[in-house]
């Protein structure tokens, strides 16, 4: 298995060793031992999947009070995935990583607390799997502006899909500091 530090050094792109043969492939999704000794920190108490057709976004999410580190990735179809340090006093404040990630490449990705994340679907389906290090709390929602001009992320759909409450998002300059996570050194 291969672990890298992005240009976000929390965010960690994992490529898992494929056993392929004949008769298909056969690789590790997640072990935990192994996954650990890598640097992917935490507990996962939750799997979310979801399922979307080609264009549609999702994000750019996280939470708050309950903050989730997330291992995501592609079990079926490819996505364009967005990673955003939204940390107030961090160095990257407002920083963002993007990979593709698909059933084909098997690539994941560890998004540490204090992230937001999205991601746009550019095959005609994706089946999307994200290991959650804490509960979801639906009173916990925050979310950053998909595509916030201050951002400059160039999603790769014609036309956006997306949820009325991702539309409502405010960008990253106009969200209240008491709802963005702190940077905590060390």
């Amino acid at each position: 298995m291969k672990v890298t530090s992005l240009e976000l050094p929390e965010v960690l792109l994992i490529e898992p060793r494929v056993f392929p043969d004949q008769r298909g492939y056969f690789f590790e999704l997640y072990q935990a031992e192994r996954y650990a000794e890598l640097g992917v920190p935490g507990r996962f108490v939750q799997d979310n999947l979801s399922f979307s057709r080609q264009g549609v976004v999702r994000g750019l999410h996280y939470q708050l009070k309950q903050p989730q580190g997330k291992l995501v990735m592609v079990l079926a179809g490819e996505v364009y995935d967005v990673v955003v340090d939204i940390r107030r006093g961090s160095p990257r404040f407002g920083r963002w990583v993007a990979n593709r990630l698909s059933a084909d490449n098997h690539r994941q990705l560890y998004i540490p607390p204090g992230f937001a994340h999205g991601f746009a679907v550019v095959s005609d389906t994706a089946l999307f799997l994200y290991k959650c290090t804490d509960y979801y709390n639906p009173g916990d929602e925050y979310g950053i502006l998909w595509n916030d001009p201050a951002l400059n992320i160039p999603w790769p759909v014609a036309q956006a899909v997306m949820s009325s409450k991702d539309l409502t998002y405010p960008p990253l300059h106009q969200a209240p500091a008491s709802q963005l996570p702190e940077y905590e050194r060390g």
